[in-house]
């Protein structure tokens, strides 16, 4: 029998006198030829299923050992129902008896080697037995071509279960899960792109239109039947395969059968049995536990959940996938949740809340029972979570038939100590109360139980006094916030007036280069010093803006501002002063300037001795000048504020 290659196959099936309308033809010539040769009558009949064969007995008894028992007493054979691959494989059969080479190829192979087999047709009845052939064909060129290896896989579906007992199946599984491995590895740098792992979708919200780019062999091993898939994927597994690329491989697969748009518009119960099996066994591929984090995206896992809850799957298969979002619940988003369809009455009672609410609570729950044994207070996963949460009531709150007992059940899934932030709190009892304005105060007050206006920003904190919809409790709290936060920007405003005036000073007072003023544009150091004052006096405008102080609290802004101007006065009397005494020094005496006598003798005469033991080297007159330039500041900051109540401030005394 010749075999012939698979690039040769596919050419020389369409245009072979072996191709299936001539086999009948030719079968029928050599039985002609036999009786011809032999001189021995057709005796044999032979049905297979509605077709009947003619033959000779001597052939079909000497090759196989099947016909050899049932022909012993009888001259008609009929082939059971179940025959593999019906009566053009028994054709095929017949011609390599009758000694005729048949044509071979990945597309028939698969039946003929079951046909043989049911047949008996071995080495125990003659030598070079159609079954050793054909097994000779698989090992030496099926198995070592990537598309042979998945024709007959595939045809080896219909050939069940003789196609699994003679291990056809095996040796195409393990030899594509070989070479899959293979192309991975890329001994030979052929890959010209890197392959496709979930690196990328590990921080994006899921969906079936963001894996469309995937290997040729990707999309060949997720076009297999699923019993076939997860064998090949246990294989990958055995073999060695790194866990980041055998995981993109399922889930493209899932994504195909069960997530895109095709396979969830198919409503016929055959479809659906189908899309419950593969989901369960979806599910038993996945990796679980820390390392799944690394290599699937925890939308994944939601999308798979969502189909669950949508066909019914069994409780243990649930409880698994609740488990894994469950531990990877900080690394979800928004978009990821489980969000009742739109347009249902009844939000707050569907099972996607309820599933939501579970496990979150599973969370809190296994999160509280760490921190309990490790002794440490929340971190940034809990935040996540709980902020995450309350973005969920947002979506959730506008159901109107939500009580408010209900939401504050949602409210309350979370601990106070995880929401560092109150804003998406705020929104969601926000939208709550827009969807329920008739309920009560009573009742407004317990939905604003745990919002606290103090971990709100600035201008949420303005909106929350401004909202009507907000409780007078509520108000009262923002208001009061408000006012903390007024006192807290004076009180920064003026510690930084003083921060400005000592270090100013202090800084021209240790340092004899320093000649500028530091409300020049000198070098960089002085503008670092007129920096902070500039700073403070927009920010003083913006929060006078913003908050409409009182005149009260004005006026005393005003009074600490006088009061510096008038430290600066004696600060300039007082350096006016030592140089006077610097300068009598340096006449009477000839000796260091800085000498012992004459810090004594500055001490002695100087009425303010403060600073004043080490400062007769200092360069005066930039002090002088610097003094000079604060004091004129200081008066248009009082003036400023004068005008801005209607009020004339006293002058300053002159110098």
């Amino acid at each position: 029998m010749d075999i012939a290659s698979p690039k040769d196959c596919s050419s020389s099936v369409a245009s072979s006198p072996y191709s299936s309308p001539n086999i009948g033809a030719l079968l029928k010539i050599k039985v002609i030829t036999w009786s011809q040769e032999t001189g021995l009558p057709v005796c044999i009949r032979v049905r297979v299923k509605d077709k009947i064969f003619n033959l000779h007995k001597f052939p079909l008894t000497s090759k196989s050992g099947y016909l050899k028992r049932r022909l012993k007493d009888t001259h008609e054979v009929e082939l059971p129902e179940n025959f593999p691959g019906g009566p053009e494989t028994f054709e095929m059969i017949a011609l390599f008896i009758y000694g005729t080479s048949t044509m071979i190829d990945p597309f028939n192979v698969a039946a003929l080697r079951c046909a043989a087999q049911f047949l008996e047709m071995t080495e125990d009845y003659c030598t070079g037995n159609l079954c050793d052939r054909l097994d000779l064909y698989l090992n030496q060129v099926v198995l070592q071509s990537w598309d042979d290896t998945l024709i007959v896989l595939q045809r080896c579906q219909l050939l069940l279960p003789w196609s699994e007992d003679l291990l056809i199946v095996s040796r195409c599984i393990e030899s594509l899960a070989f070479m899959a491995c293979m192309e991975i590895l890329d001994p030979e740098r052929k890959r010209d792109t890197p392959v496709v792992t979930l690196d990328e979708l590990a921080s994006q919200s899921w969906s079936c239109e963001i894996v469309r780019q995937q290997d040729l062999w990707m999309k060949d091993l997720i076009a297999l039947p699923f019993d076939f898939f997860k064998r090949v994927i246990g294989s990958l597994r055995r073999q060695g395969m790194k866990e980041k690329y055998v995981s993109p491989i399922i889930v493209f697969y899932a994504n195909k059968w069960l997530l895109s748009k095709k396979s969830s518009d198919d409503n016929d119960s055959d479809i659906s049995r189908r899309t419950s099996m593969i989901l369960q066994g979806i599910i038993d591929l996945l990796p679980m536990g820390e390392k799944a984090s690394k290599v699937i995206p925890v939308g994944f896992y939601f999308a798979l959940l969502s189909r669950s809850l949508e066909h019914g799957l069994r409780n243990e298969s649930k409880a698994k996938l609740q488990s894994q979002i469950t531990s990877l619940l900080h690394f979800a988003q928004v978009e990821d949740l489980l969000v009742p369809e739109s347009g249902t009455a009844a939000m707050s009672s569907s099972i996607e809340v309820a599933t939501m609410e579970s496990m979150v609570s599973a969370y809190v729950a296994a999160a509280a029972a760490s921190n309990s044994h490790m002794n440490r207070p929340p971190d940034a996963r809990n935040f996540s979570v709980a902020e995450l949460w309350d973005s969920y009531l947002s979506i959730v709150a506008p159901d109107p038939e939500m009580d408010p007992k209900r939401f504050m059940e949602l409210i309350e899934r979370v601990p106070p100590s995880y929401r560092q932030n109150h804003y998406q709190l705020y929104r969601a009892i926000n939208t709550f109360l827009k969807t329920h304005p008739n309920i009560s105060q009573d009742e407004k007050g317990l939905v604003c139980k745990y919002l606290d206006c103090q971990r709100l920003s600035q201008e949420a904190c303005i909106e929350a006094v401004q909202n009507e919809l907000m409780p007078l409790r509520l108000i009262v709290q923002a208001l009061f916030v408000q006012q903390l936060n007024t006192h807290k920007a004076f009180k920064e405003c003026s510690d930084s007036f003083r921060y400005a005036h000592c270090g100013d000073i202090s800084g021209s007072l240790s340092s004899q280069n320093l000649v500028e003023s530091p409300y020049t544009d000198g070098g960089p150091e002085l503008q670092q010093h007129s920096r902070p004052l500039s700073l403070l006096l927009q920010k003083d405008n913006i929060v006078m803006r913003n908050f409409n102080f009182s005149t009260a609290e004005y006026e005393s802004t005003s009074f600490r501002i006088q009061n510096l101007e008038q430290e600066l006065m004696s600060l300039k009397r007082s350096l006016q002063l030592q140089n006077i005494v610097t300068k009598k020094a340096e006449t009477s005496q000839k000796v260091k300037p800085c000498g012992l006598e004459t810090r004594s003798l500055s001490k002695r005469r100087n009425h303010i001795g403060q600073a004043t033991s080490c400062i007769s080297s200092l360069n005066f007159a930039s002090q002088r000048r610097y003094a000079s330039r604060l004091l004129k500041l200081f008066r248009r900051i009082t003036l400023f504020g004068s005008r801005k109540l209607k009020k004339k401030q006293p002058t300053p005394p002159k110098s």
